[in-house]
């Protein structure tokens, strides 16, 4: 096949993905989101993240199906023995959900730190016992971590899974474009 095909069907998948645009969150943590996502008002937030530690930023879609989030771990972490958090994280997230199928996960590197990261489907199953919550709830998760002295740094997205396929290269490269001095 000519180089020409190749560089117009590229041309055509680049031209589909939303445009990430530069957000500083505060003055060490740099994200890229979609240039059409904006920032959660106070019910998203209250609605999406029942804690009494708000996400120090978040931010959605225009449907408010897809969401972003940068937080602060209420686990803090020791040490930087990044394999044993690795694990201690992965062991949350298996007792959160019902049934989790990890697409991925590991320790990369990110601007210059090593993050923990997941990549996974998971199923929250419905109660029958409540009028409203039937249906299982399936989502598509990427996850990462960065340990820090005395914090760690939670960076989260998350979209219902039936729209994986729509986001999960915009996840990854928001993942890999995160920013923190």
């Amino acid at each position: 096949m000519p180089k020409s095909f190749f560089l117009v069907v590229l041309v055509c998948f680049a031209a589909d993905r939303p445009k990430l645009v530069k957000i500083k969150v505060n003055d060490t943590i740099t994200v890229y989101a979609p240039k059409d996502w904006r920032p959660m008002d106070e019910l998203d937030i209250v609605q999406r993240y029942p804690s009494v530690r708000a996400p120090i930023a978040a931010f959605t879609n225009l449907d408010r199906v897809a969401d972003f989030s940068i937080n602060i771990s209420a686990t803090q972490w020791p040490d930087d023995d990044v394999a044993l958090a690795q694990k201690f994280f992965k062991a949350g997230i298996m007792n959160v959900f019902d049934r989790v199928e990890m697409i991925n996960e590991g320790i990369q590197e990110v601007s210059g730190k090593q993050f923990i990261f997941f990549e996974f489907d998971s199923r929250v199953n419905g109660n029958r016992q409540k009028e409203g919550y039937l249906d299982p709830v399936l989502r598509y998760t990427y996850i990462q971590y960065l340990i820090e002295p005395g914090r760690a740094l939670v960076f989260s997205f998350s979209c219902p899974q039936r729209q994986k396929e729509e986001y999960q290269e915009m996840a990854r490269e928001m993942m890999r474009r995160i920013k923190v001095k």
